[in-house]
Parts: structure tokens; sequence; C-alpha cells
């Protein structure tokens, strides 16, 4: 019988997603922002961004959150049932669109020492894909998370996810993300995924019952 892991690929030059190889981005996650999202309610966007914080926590992979107009008055900052999963993550806060344009966002980045960006944002088609298409071009290998995310119109999500693709981006979706990480069943600390699904499902049925998940 099979009963033991597989032996680990080095998990810093595997080809896939590993909790050493990557890092997790979050992109204006702010009520302004919700308010006009129709390609996906925002209970099902939640539901899928609190299992990317859940799963980037219990692999300890980096994670930088970042909002555009708080510091300016615009805006409020990040949805508080997010922040509550990263205690201790500041957020980068921004004038512009797109956050690769802020020096504060880039070296934060940067300073992961990651290649591996799993990503996601409020538009799809702005606030996500302007700097997906940057980070391609800088050599970053960008992940946008096609369940986490919305834009103002099913059109505007679907057409910034194939521009994101066409640029080399891969899409993924938050229970690939974390499946990417534990990897193996037989690992000890398979435990962490089992316990997000455990979560995840109760919580995805009962939104799907009452309605909120298309």
């Amino acid at each position: 019988p099979k009963t033991a892991a597989e032996p680990i690929r080095d998990p810093k030059t595997d080809r896939l997603i590993t909790p050493e190889n990557c890092a997790l981005v979050l992109i204006d996650y702010q009520p302004e922002q919700y308010r006009t999202v129709t390609s996906a309610t925002p209970e099902e966007i939640n539901l899928n961004v609190i299992a990317l914080c859940r799963f980037a926590t219990a692999y300890d992979v980096p994670v930088i959150v970042s909002t555009v107009g708080v510091d300016m008055g615009v805006n409020a900052g990040t949805a508080a049932e997010i922040l509550a999963e990263l205690p201790g993550v500041k957020e980068i806060d921004r004038t512009g669109v797109n956050a690769w344009e802020d020096e504060e966002f880039r070296n934060a980045v940067k300073a992961t020492g990651r290649k591996n960006i799993v990503i996601a944002g409020l538009w799809t088609e702005i606030c996500l894909a302007f700097p997906v298409l940057d980070l391609q071009a800088e050599g970053y290998h960008a992940y946008p998370v096609a369940d986490a995310v919305g834009g103002i119109s099913p059109v505007a999500h679907d057409q910034a996810i194939e521009r994101m693709r066409a640029a080399g981006a891969t899409p993924i979706t938050a229970l690939q993300f974390g499946a990417e990480l534990m990897r193996n069943w037989a690992r000890p600390d398979s435990q962490k995924f089992r316990e997000v699904l455990q979560w995840y499902f109760p919580k995805r049925f009962a939104l799907m019952k009452a309605g909120k998940i298309r």
C-alpha cells in the first residue's frame, strides 16, 4: 500500500507553486470597489479571498496588501473580514490604479525574493490586470486568482483574464493555490489544507443555499 509521501522536489526551483517560491498579493478589496462589481457576488469573492489568506498563513507564504485612495480620504481601507485573517500585515496605500507604479508596493514585492506572484484584486480589468501585465514584463510569473476577483461586468472580467493570459500570466483558483502548496496528502502538514477545506465547503454550500453564490 502507498502511505508514504513521494520525495519533495526542490521547493525553490519547483515549476509548480510551493510555500518557498511564491508570495500572495491582494489589491483594493475596498467597499468602493465591491459596490460596482457584477461578475461575482461579494460573498463569493470574500469566500475565496479568505481561503487564499488562510492557505498563505498556514503555509507561511508572504502576503502583501494594497489599497488606493485611503490616505487621500477618498476610499475606505481593506474589508475588515479580510484583514482579520492577516494579523500584522500592513496595508500599502497608493494614489494610482496600477500598484506596480507605486515604489513602496514594488519594493515590497521585490523584498519577498519570490518570482511567483499569486495575485488578486478588484476590479479584474484594472487594479488586477495592470500590475499583472507589469509583473510579467519584469520577469515575474503572475498567477491571477480568477474566482477571488471581479469586474464591473462578466465581459470586463473575462476579457481581463484573457488579456493577462495572453501576456503569459497563469490564472488559477483559490483551492488550486492551496492544493499546490500542500501537494501530497501523506505530508505531515497536509492537515493545514484539510482544515481550510473543512471551513470552506460548509461555508460555500451555505452561501449557495442562500442564493449568495451564482
